[in-house]
């Protein structure tokens, strides 16, 4: 495979000359093993113009001093964990942090209901296994081992999807930076430069509380939603345009003015009331997160560009919109149904839209 093929590649080789030109104008002091600077990972992240006059896009549109809290945990031996609701950047900004301060965000470790505590640790070879006992040449190590030795970030996604004794496991690696393989009475001590970077959400059912001595361990920042209108619809236009050319569709780039409502609708109903503050509405069951909210459009412009004349219009967007709202058929549908009839149809510049979503 090449570059060109592959449907979405890793942000250290989608942004290596952005990576390159900040690893040349970077006369900052670094931390051991690390690729940039902590001031450079955090240039990287949110953009601006290097004195070269290269410019650096922005990974991350929000609180800077955020991204600086985060970078600086992990200059320290703190691991950190970024907590939220879904859509909120977490993986995204777990991706660029490796990247930018490894040069490598491969190192993951997937977090489900069915994690085991030999894949946070490690594992073993049976053939080998059975053939000569322990040995180092049986052993498979995980990508957390591996991030030890190599002094690098390792990612742990949905942390509290995992079960509570296979966190725990974590534990001593976190503490005391040392992984202890009892079988071979030995053990894998971290490298400078190693931490870890977990991600968690707040919205999910059933999830895996935290141990109190666990969380002890991570420095914890919260990313919240974007705070304003105008920072939803920057994060979604942009992201809109980089997945537009990544899958090379047909389309044009949306108008403003469809992002701008989408935004709004996601707004209002998350927030529970109209925009102007006026009216107050219900909300549904589902996060409608920024993330989302790309989608709808991706989804609008596919539809535009393969079944349509290119150009995104209100129909388009209608059956992806009503999708990310109505997760539940019961409840979403009635809380949709109120805010088509009372807001979206009320509203005079809003006709063409009404329109669309009452002829599904």
């Amino acid at each position: 495979m090449t570059a060109a093929t592959v449907l979405r590649q890793h942000a250290e080789t989608q942004f290596a000359e952005e990576l390159a030109e900040l690893k040349r104008a970077d006369t900052r002091q670094r931390p051991a093993n690390w690729e940039l600077s902590p001031w450079a990972v955090v240039r990287y992240l949110m953009g601006g113009r290097l004195d070269s006059g290269f410019e650096v896009s922005a990974k991350y549109i929000g609180d800077a001093r955020l991204m600086e809290i985060a970078v600086a945990t992990l200059a320290t031996d703190r691991a950190l964990l970024l907590y939220g609701v879904p859509g909120t950047a977490k993986s995204w900004v777990s991706e660029h942090l490796a990247a930018a301060i490894s040069g490598d965000s491969t190192r993951l470790i997937q977090g489900t209901a069915g994690t085991s505590e030999e894949q946070l640790r490690y594992g073993w070879n049976y053939a080998q296994l059975l053939a000569h006992g322990p040995s180092e040449n049986a052993l498979v190590p995980s990508p957390l081992m591996q991030s030890m030795r190599a002094g690098k970030i390792c990612r742990v996604e949905e942390l509290t999807r995992i079960p509570a004794d296979v966190q725990d496991s974590l534990i001593t690696v976190l503490s005391e930076k040392t992984l202890p393989i009892p079988e071979l009475g030995s053990e894998v001590q971290a490298v400078r430069g190693f931490s870890v970077i977990a991600t968690a959400n707040n919205r999910d059912k059933g999830v895996n509380e935290l141990s109190a001595a666990l969380k002890r361990r991570f420095n914890t920042v919260v990313l919240p939603v974007p705070g304003s209108a105008a920072d939803e619809i920057a994060i979604v236009t942009k992201r809109v345009a980089e997945m537009g050319r990544s899958l090379e569709l047909p389309a044009e780039p949306p108008a403003l003015k469809e992002v701008q409502r989408v935004v709004q609708i996601f707004r209002e109903l998350r927030s529970g009331q109209t925009e102007d503050g006026k009216t107050r509405i219900k909300s549904p069951t589902s996060t409608l997160s920024t993330a989302e909210a790309i989608s709808v459009i991706n989804s609008g412009m596919a539809l535009a560009g393969h079944f349509g004349d290119g150009v995104l219009r209100p129909a388009d967007m209608a059956a992806g919109l009503i999708g990310a709202v109505v997760k539940d058929p019961v409840q979403d549908q009635a809380v949709w149904t109120e805010y088509l009839e009372t807001v979206v149809k009320e509203r005079s510049d809003w006709k063409d839209l009404y329109r669309a979503f009452r002829e599904l």
